[in-house]
């Protein structure tokens, strides 16, 4: 029997199913008419259907404003490493060490994340072919959304630091945002069955970095990403007035009017 089961989800694979959620208890939940909910979904499977396209839609966690803390707090610790360009690279390099660990984190401990992960290996095996579109393409919407925004992110404190794309590859900063995002996908499944994963440290310096220190594994990954497809850009000139509007740019990053 379980080698019959194994072989039959093997060819077939796993489904999303959501047997374990009560229509009525999301009723209470919701606080609407009864009768006003049959009416919109007659059967239970059609809402069933819209919850899992809304879970494609929405189950990326947003962690900008936790970034933007961490990278003034770093920032403000080491302004100073802003004067030369190896103590610059230093910056960005302590940055992705924390940044890295950070993202690694929030994604590890949020269900959310994890339901978006299940979302996207099991809406292959959703048995209505017009819903399992739907759910594709709100999952792609989702997905974009997501790369662009990471893609963003790293254009931003590339070009904040004086860092850009290397010129002889064929690369944009939505590829580097999609390996960034594939590795940290991996750790995050592989930390679900081993939390060593989690707690591992390695005693290391990568390419950057100005002193050794304890670099997690989602920030090692990162660093090596980011320091293959990123370098200095000769065309900037850092000059006391630049420094300063550093200084103020990485101030100003998640205030209202900034």
């Amino acid at each position: 029997m379980l080698h019959a089961a194994v072989a039959m989800l093997g060819r077939d694979g796993l489904t999303v199913g959501l047997d374990h959620i009560s229509l009525e208890e999301v009723i209470r939940e919701a606080g609407v008419a009864r009768s006003a909910v049959y009416r919109r979904w007659p059967y239970k499977d059609l809402f069933f259907r819209d919850v899992v396209i809304e879970l494609a839609r929405t189950a990326v966690p947003g962690i900008f404003d936790q970034e933007v803390r961490l990278l003034r707090q770093v920032v403000a610790e080491r302004e100073a490493w802003l004067e030369t360009s190896e103590l610059r690279a230093g910056l960005v390099a302590e940055l992705v060490r924390q940044l890295a660990l950070l993202d690694f984190e929030v994604l590890y401990e949020s269900p959310a994340w994890r339901t978006y992960l299940a979302l996207n290996a099991a809406f292959v095996g959703i048995a209505d072919g017009e819903a399992r579109e739907q759910v594709r393409a709100a999952l792609a919407e989702s997905e974009r959304a997501h790369i662009a925004g990471v893609a963003a992110a790293w254009e931003l404190l590339a070009g904040l630091f004086g860092f850009r794309l290397r010129p002889s590859d064929e690369t944009s900063f939505e590829t580097l945002a999609r390996l960034l995002d594939a590795s940290l996908r991996g750790l995050v499944l592989g930390a679900l069955s081993d939390p060593s994963v989690v707690t591992r440290r390695v005693r290391a310096r990568p390419l950057g970095a100005v002193e050794e220190a304890d670099w997690s594994l989602p920030a090692l990954s990162f660093a090596n990403i980011a320091w293959g497809l990123l370098e200095p850009d000769p065309a900037v000139v850092w000059e006391e007035e630049r420094v300063a509007s550093v200084r103020d740019t990485v101030r100003a990053l998640g205030d209202d009017d900034g």
